[in-house]
């Protein structure tokens, strides 16, 4: 009897290992790459959800109000930093102006031609203009000449510059600057 139980549990334990042979390869060729779709299908479809409340945010009448006034405060802060190219010669003008104010002496600006209106790589809306200016003036006069500079808007960069020390006590040192602004491109048509 022991030998017939031994044959059925023999057989029993074949047929099982066979269907469970048969069923990890059914379910390795048509379950699991399902379910790989399915995660695919999953991730597109919260990518998708969203986009979809972004749009639906973005399409609020408050949202639209935030994002102009976001639009106006950005605008306002570029205007801390770019010129427009109407205006540049209203630039030199000040940068005098500046210069009449902290009484200093021999003042002399130009446009550097050769650099004028320079490229910026990678950037479609604004280059660069280059002006050189020299003039003699204490050390102080020097400082709160640049002082003002640094204070002006939209922002003046000094790119170099260069002090040549006097050798007569009382007249001012030779100063020679490169200056350098952001100027917004004419955008043509």
């Amino acid at each position: 009897m022991k030998a017939v139980y031994k044959k059925y549990f023999t057989t029993i334990a074949l047929i099982w290992a066979g269907c469970f042979v048969l069923f990890f390869f059914v379910y390795m060729l048509l379950l699991a790459p399902q379910k790989k779709a399915q995660r695919q299908i999953k991730n597109q479809f919260a990518e998708k959800k969203k986009v979809y409340e972004s749009a639906l945010k973005a399409s609020q009448e408050e949202t639209r109000i935030k994002l102009d006034e976001q639009i106006k405060s950005l605008e306002s802060k570029l205007k801390d930093f770019v010129i427009d190219f109407n205006d540049l010669a209203n630039l030199t003008f000040d940068i005098s102006q500046i210069a009449k104010e902290k009484n200093v002496a021999s003042f002399s600006i130009r446009s550097r031609e050769d650099r004028k209106d320079s490229e910026i790589p990678d950037c479609k809306y604004i280059s660069e203009s280059c002006i050189d200016i020299s003039f003699n003036a204490s050390f102080n006069q020097f400082a709160a000449f640049l002082n003002a500079l640094e204070r002006h808007r939209p922002v003046i960069f000094v790119d170099k510059f260069a002090i040549t020390r006097s050798d007569q006590h009382g007249s001012g040192h030779q100063v020679d600057m490169s200056l350098v602004v952001f100027v917004k491109k004419q955008q043509s048509g």
